[in-house]
């Protein structure tokens, strides 16, 4: 099965990220990406993020950016990502990391989104760099 994204409109993000993850977007989610994001590529200095929906249920952000970042991270992957890759990559940490809290319904949330992410970047152009950078 492919799965597609589409761009969640700018006066529909507050609604569809609430209707996800409630409160807890961003509260934990959102500064977790930006700050996961900080430490990922020193290229990366902050922007406008563009919110996708996948046709599987789950859900990314990514820098609304045509530069490519120079990413290194904790596993030793060095290499260069596009805005989009960059954004799957730090949605995946982050939904990793915040899935091994106390076991409530945000981090259930977390870790179902992480999964669910992972399977569309499997097939994303850049998915093998997303995969060596994550695993």
């Amino acid at each position: 099965m492919i799965i597609t994204q589409q761009s969640v409109s700018t006066h529909k993000r507050s609604q569809h990220t609430a209707q996800l993850f409630g409160l807890n977007f961003p509260v934990h989610l959102e500064p977790a990406v930006y700050g996961l994001t900080d430490n990922l590529s020193e290229d990366y200095s902050g922007g406008y993020w563009d919110f996708w929906e996948l046709s599987n249920g789950g859900f990314y952000m990514s820098p609304n950016s045509d530069t490519h970042f120079n990413v290194t991270t904790m596993n030793g992957y060095e290499g260069t990502m596009s805005g989009e890759a960059l954004g799957i990559t730090a949605c995946l940490y982050a939904y990793s990391h915040l899935s091994f809290g106390p076991e409530n319904a945000f981090t259930d949330t977390c870790a179902r989104q992480y999964h669910l992410l992972r399977e569309f970047a499997l097939d994303h152009p850049e998915g093998l760099a997303i995969m060596m950078a994550t695993d």
